[in-house]
């Protein structure tokens, strides 16, 4: 062990200047880092004293030290990167990017990860639609995945390794598990489109196409998630329905436009009344229910000439569509009631039968 030494002590006596300057270097190169280092604490700190009070700085604490967390990186990525070009080793090079790959993409989610709530506090739960709590909440769950996952890849392209199998292996997964999972993947983009589409959203009145024999057919969506969408019938019963299914069909939507929808209500008088009357009885009855619009005021018009009856129909705009049996029920109700008083009568099929007798 002694001779390497000498031989090697030997050769830095006689030749310093080739060890000297690469020395020289490196230390001019440690020492820039670290000059940059305390300039680049100094500005922040600086920055945090001036702006720090500031309401947006004051509700986003960690953002000073997101900015410093990366100024470093970018200080030691810079130093590393100086040091590594005297030597010109492609190994260790490749080794560095790949590491600094990997390091980026730590800053990244950490960025993500930080900006997410901010977006989640300040828009997402300020607007009325779900579409963007939607998008935060798959960011949350996916972000830090795809992040990994696309520096991962190119960190070992970097390294020289062929990656294109993997990706390979990793397509014929997905379409394998795609196949196997289509139904709940149908569900998700469904609910992603009902989402973006909106041809419904929480609490619209809707028609329901799958209720239960018996029971009420319309209730009021209460949650529209990525799988299937919740409906609250009238019945106090809720009905689950996958998103797919939802997005074949058409729906019926009372509250889509406005609260204000238009009622109509079969009434059948005989030939022998007076329809005017009638007509004025069943407005002055609607006219009694505070949620009826004046303004356009109810109206009946004569639908039909039927077999034994005159078909009217009373067509009453209502302020809120979830009034509307009530609205059906009480107007049927009274009209019977009014109908008798004014001498009206409402028809039912009638058969005349004669009996002819012939003498034996």
């Amino acid at each position: 062990m002694d001779i390497p030494f000498k031989e090697y002590y030997q050769k830095i006596i006689s030749q310093p200047e080739e060890f000297l300057n690469p020395m020289v270097h490196i230390l001019g190169i440690v020492v820039a880092g670290a000059v940059t280092w305390w300039v680049f604490n100094m500005v922040m700190g600086r920055v945090r004293k001036r702006y720090g009070k500031r309401p947006f700085f004051e509700k986003n604490l960690l953002l000073f030290s997101l900015i410093r967390r990366a100024g470093h990186y970018c200080i030691l990525i810079a130093t590393a990167s100086a040091l590594l070009n005297m030597f010109n080793l492609p190994i260790a090079n490749s080794i560095f990017e790949a590491g600094m790959i990997m390091l980026l993409a730590s800053i990244a989610y950490s960025m993500v990860k930080n900006i997410l709530p901010y977006l989640e506090e300040n828009f997402s739960k300020k607007t009325d639609t779900k579409m963007d709590d939607v998008i935060i909440n798959l960011s949350k769950k996916f972000s830090g995945i795809i992040i990994y996952v696309a520096a991962g890849i190119m960190a070992l392209d970097r390294l020289g390794l062929n990656v294109m199998p993997f990706v390979a292996g990793a397509g014929v997964a997905g379409i394998a598990i795609g196949f196997a999972a289509k139904d709940t993947l149908s569900n998700m983009i469904s609910g992603i489109l009902l989402i973006v589409d909106r041809p419904l959203k929480v609490g619209d009145r809707i028609e329901v196409w799958s209720a239960p024999k018996n029971s009420a057919s319309w209730g009021d969506v209460i949650d529209i998630g990525l799988r299937a969408t919740k409906i609250r019938t009238t019945d106090n019963i809720v009905i689950i329905i996958p998103n797919s299914e939802i997005m074949n069909r058409d729906i019926v939507n009372y509250t889509a436009v406005s609260d204000e929808i238009r009622v109509r209500i079969p009434i059948g008088v005989s030939y022998e009344s007076d329809i005017g009357k009638a007509k004025d009885v069943i407005v002055e009855i609607s006219l009694q229910l505070d949620w009826v619009i004046r303004d356009p005021a109810p109206k009946v018009v004569v639908k039909n000439f039927g077999e034994s009856s005159v078909d009217l129909e009373a067509r009453i705009w209502i302020r809120d569509p979830r009034r509307r049996m009530d609205t059906i029920s009480y107007i049927t109700d009274n009209v019977k009631e009014a109908f008798e008083r004014e001498g009206i009568e409402i028809p039912y099929p009638k058969r005349e039968i004669f009996i002819k007798k012939e003498a034996s």
